[in-house]
């Protein structure tokens, strides 16, 4: 019976499009984080930018978190025309006073907060013997500081359940020279979401990685060694999205069972090196 029944399905055709139509807008949204509030830094541009609009069509209150107000402002306008819910906020990520305004920002506007993303990130390319002290520790307030004050300030904001996902880096694996200080924190990165993920246990706050590789975005075309074509970018180059799509995972119930771990989104350019 089961094969007749699959034969004159076949025999029938395939359905026409208006049929199809249909179908596809019968088809259900995610909506993954409805009536929560996501944080996301470097928010502006990106993969920050991406992710923020990929919560805010799943649902989410997103709060843009970036240095520059006029490119936070930008991708909150982008959201809002799309029927989405979102706020701006000026901060820089390096500064403790400056992520606590910004979480009460936060918690001001939405009520608790259900997950925090730490995208936003700085580079230098200067070798270590060269570097200034200043330079070299910008870098690691910037990058790894951020995780700290984001995780220090806006647990006690934090709905028991949700999720915090840090964007390391395929360089915390396998780097290349003169950016040692960017290497460093990404690894530290690392380092601090395995031993945060084990504190928020009883919480039930998972705290994962999400390690890029190459991406179209201004931080790899604006790499100085990139424009000058010292280091050639070769292999798959990933969207804003595809990495967008990691970090809504991990920050989703989907990856309920995903916890303290670095998943690495780099079209396998890890497994080439």
């Amino acid at each position: 019976m089961l094969h007749t029944g699959t034969f004159a399905a076949s025999a029938a055709g395939p359905p026409c499009k208006a049929e199809a139509n249909v179908r596809k807008q019968k088809a259900p949204r995610m909506m993954r984080f409805a009536d929560k509030t996501c944080i996301v830094t470097g928010g502006g541009s990106g993969i920050g930018l991406a992710a923020c609009q990929q919560f805010a069509r799943e649902g989410a209150r997103v709060v843009v978190a970036d240095l520059h107000v006029e490119a936070a402002q930008k991708s909150v306008d982008a959201i809002t025309a799309a029927g989405g819910t979102a706020l701006a906020v000026a901060v820089d990520v390096g500064d403790s006073g400056q992520v606590q305004a910004c979480i009460a920002k936060a918690v001001s506007a939405y009520g608790a907060i259900d997950v925090i993303v730490n995208d936003a990130a700085m580079m230098t390319f200067t070798p270590i013997a060269d570097i200034a002290d200043a330079d070299f520790f910008r870098v690691i307030t910037t990058n790894l500081g951020s995780v700290f004050y984001f995780a220090r300030y806006g647990l006690a904001h934090m709905n028991d359940g949700g999720a915090i996902v840090n964007l390391s880096s395929v360089h915390a694996h396998a780097t290349t020279a003169n950016v040692v200080p960017y290497a460093a924190s990404k690894g530290a990165i690392e380092a601090f979401t395995r031993g945060l993920s084990i504190e928020l246990t009883a919480r039930k706050i998972r705290v994962n990685c999400v390690a890029p590789g190459a991406v179209d975005t201004p931080m790899l075309w604006n790499n100085p060694n990139v424009k000058s074509g010292a280091e050639k970018v070769t292999g798959a180059i990933g969207k804003p999205e595809d990495l967008a799509a990691a970090i809504c995972f991990l920050a989703s119930s989907d990856a309920a069972f995903v916890n303290g771990t670095t998943l690495i989104v780099d079209g396998g350019r890890l497994a080439g090196l």
